[in-house]
């Protein structure tokens, strides 16, 4: 039997970086219509949400759950099992997402998504609010609120896509807290909360 040694390094901060990225950039074209409507701009963001919420989020996600299960190779952190099925669950749909965009779909199909994605959020604040880790709860409710407005955004609601924008805003300036407190905490043995 081969056994490998603990990592205290699972890869969070790509993660967070990858959906906080992709939230940047979504973020001011759903509120501010910046950049306007086009098929070049359908296509720019199309390419920045697979690559960056998508990959990121799919790698990291894969990474954990491989790492929890066939190598167990991270401490036994049961939290760590919400965070792998999130950022793996969350990484498919971002490539949904960016390949839809890409090819201007209809993006009424977003609506039963959407739910299904308030189902995610919830469980994930439950589990990180239990634990006591308040600022990955906070980020599960940030994502809860996206996706409340995703839906209204997909069934045509008036300030639906200006709250998606709003909310996509807000959860990646805190993703961006998130992926700054991983990364020094581990690299610099800092011990800002996450």
């Amino acid at each position: 039997m081969l056994t490998f040694a603990t990592s205290v390094y699972p890869p969070l901060a790509l993660g967070f970086f990858g959906l906080g990225t992709g939230y940047l950039i979504y973020g001011p074209h759903e509120l501010f219509g910046y950049p306007g409507k086009s098929e070049r701009s359908d296509r720019a963001l199309g390419v920045w949400g697979v690559w960056m919420p998508g990959f990121c989020q799919l790698l990291t996600g894969l990474i954990l759950f491989i790492g929890l299960t066939w190598f167990q190779v991270f401490a036994k952190s049961p939290p760590l099992y919400m965070a792998a099925l999130a950022f793996t669950a969350y990484g498919v749909h971002w490539f949904a997402i960016g390949m839809n965009r890409y090819r201007d779909s209809d993006p009424r199909t977003n609506a039963g998504m959407s739910v299904a994605y308030m189902v995610i959020s919830a469980i994930g604040a439950t589990v990180f609010f239990k634990v006591a880790d308040w600022p990955v709860g906070l980020l599960f409710v940030g994502l809860f609120a996206i996706y409340f407005s995703d839906f209204f955004a997909s069934v045509g609601v008036g300030l639906g896509k200006r709250a998606l924008g709003l909310f996509h805003l807000a959860t990646g300036a805190w993703l961006m807290y998130l992926t700054y407190a991983v990364a020094v905490n581990f690299s610099l043995g800092y011990h800002w909360r996450v």
